[in-house]
């Protein structure tokens, strides 16, 4: 995190905390009544702490797609389910938004190249491992959010170590769920992982876009834009 916060922020990243950590500890012994409580809370709460820092909009708008995707999942059944899933597509739409916004590139063609390769590979891998295991009925909607999930990692790069660790937090914690669906053998306690990875992926993207966003000085990262451009845009924002 950074250094220096908005006098409102810590009090609501330490009540986000606060919230997962209940949430984990409900999830481990068992209250359900309580995980369900919790959940939908998440993602308020960081997104108001996004707000608290002057982040942008589109950021807070991501996190609560999350929080529709949270609770649309806990009431069950296949429609909703599949609610549950666009809520979080549209999560994923905004953080392709704001990595393409306030990111920077990640390398040269080949480097960029090469590492597309290697997340397509990784989707197409799981699809295949999970298609014949899956519900008929969800077959291509898990495919076709799968690729947009696996495009909202690779963009996440753009924006820096904090959001590219975000992305593949959530690619793990949503192939979980996507191997439950398929009822492949599981952790114990898996609903535990799945949100222990989520909720470490929101605040990792919201992190990382953060400081994307707050140019070189916050995100203490390489820009291809030169500093005359920077200045340029500074005078913009100020006029």
């Amino acid at each position: 995190m950074t250094a220096r916060l908005p006098w409102a922020v810590r009090p609501l990243l330490g009540a986000f905390a606060a919230l997962a950590v209940v949430h984990l500890g409900a999830l481990a012994a068992g209250a359900s009544t309580l995980a369900q409580l919790t959940k939908p809370a998440l993602m308020p709460v960081l997104a108001a702490s996004v707000l608290a820092r002057g982040g942008p909009p589109l950021l807070a708008g991501a996190l609560l797609f999350g929080c529709g995707g949270d609770t649309f999942l806990q009431i069950g059944g296949d429609t909703v389910f599949l609610a549950g899933m666009g809520s979080f597509a549209a999560g994923h739409v905004c953080y392709l938004v704001l990595s393409a916004r306030h990111g920077a590139p990640v390398g040269g063609r080949a480097r960029t190249g090469g590492l597309g390769a290697v997340y397509g590979a990784v989707l197409a891998g799981t699809v295949v491992l999970l298609w014949p295991d899956l519900p008929a009925d969800l077959r291509v909607p898990v495919a076709g959010y799968s690729l947009l999930l696996t495009a909202m990692a690779f963009g996440a790069l753009r924006a820096g170590p904090w959001a590219a660790a975000g992305g593949l937090l959530f690619l793990l914690s949503d192939t979980l769920i996507a191997s439950g669906i398929a009822h492949w053998p599981q952790l114990p306690v898996p609903q535990f992982w799945i949100m222990l990875t989520y909720a470490a992926a929101q605040l990792a993207l919201a992190e990382g876009v953060l400081r994307a966003a707050a140019g070189p000085e916050g995100a203490g990262r390489r820009t291809t834009r030169p500093p005359t451009a920077v200045g340029a845009q500074r005078r913009t924002a100020s006029s």
